[in-house]
């Protein structure tokens, strides 16, 4: 009988939401043009620089799930599973610190006064955002976690990765809001200030993780 997988739309919404601000929220080089051009520019010149770096993000996560989908059989087993979930909290365990320690200042040029177009404003974001390939690891480390990957449900996960730039763009609009309501006392402090939040939130959110992993090992070893 061959192995079924119930797909819950909610569930794998939700998950590609979180992915989403995950992978957006850190202060890399992309965070700080954002929060720059909306100090400099205007709010909306910041949200379509986000925008730009949420269409590198679903390129790198298309990539990184169709790298996937050719191993995801391995979680029909309980102890696969528990090693691929185990291996992506640590992977976001040392993510989180790396971005809490991180000061993501020193890692890109300031932006200027000069406004430019939006079209402009989005192709840069894009290009800062899909030079930096190292966000696949980021990425297989949520899909590992989450479960993410679902071999053989293309219009499924087709409503999962659109659930990914749906949080993409939850977090710019965020960001960019708050930065444009105190952008007055806003500072390269707050930059660092972010970061350190964020790391923080990813660090315990990982050992969380880590913990349910090896709790459920448990579970399994009962059946």
């Amino acid at each position: 009988m061959p192995f079924v997988i119930h797909i819950d739309l909610m569930e794998l919404a939700l998950k590609g939401i979180l992915i989403g601000i995950i992978a957006s929220a850190p202060m890399g080089p992309v965070g700080v043009l954002t929060v720059q051009r909306t100090l400099n520019k205007g709010r909306w010149y910041g949200m379509i620089t986000g925008c730009g770096a949420a269409v590198s993000d679903i390129i790198y996560a298309l990539i990184t799930g169709l790298g996937m989908s050719f191993v995801m059989d391995l979680i029909t087993s309980p102890q696969n599973k528990f090693i691929l979930q185990l291996s992506g909290s640590l992977l976001l365990l040392v993510f989180g610190v790396y971005c809490f320690r991180s000061d993501p200042t020193k890692m890109i040029h300031r932006s200027g006064n000069r406004k430019g177009s939006l079209i402009h404003n989005g192709l840069t974001g894009f290009l800062v955002t899909f030079s930096n390939p190292l966000i696949i690891f980021l990425f297989m480390a949520c899909f590992a976690q989450f479960a993410f990957v679902i071999p053989d449900h293309p219009v499924e996960m087709s409503f999962g990765y659109f659930c990914i730039v749906v949080g993409a763009l939850l977090w710019w609009y965020g960001l960019t809001w708050l930065i444009d309501m105190v952008r007055e006392k806003f500072s390269d402090n707050g930059i660092i200030l972010i970061n350190r939040v964020i790391g923080s939130i990813v660090i315990i959110f990982s050992l969380v993780m880590f913990v349910g992993t090896v709790f459920n090992l448990y579970t399994f070893s009962y059946w």
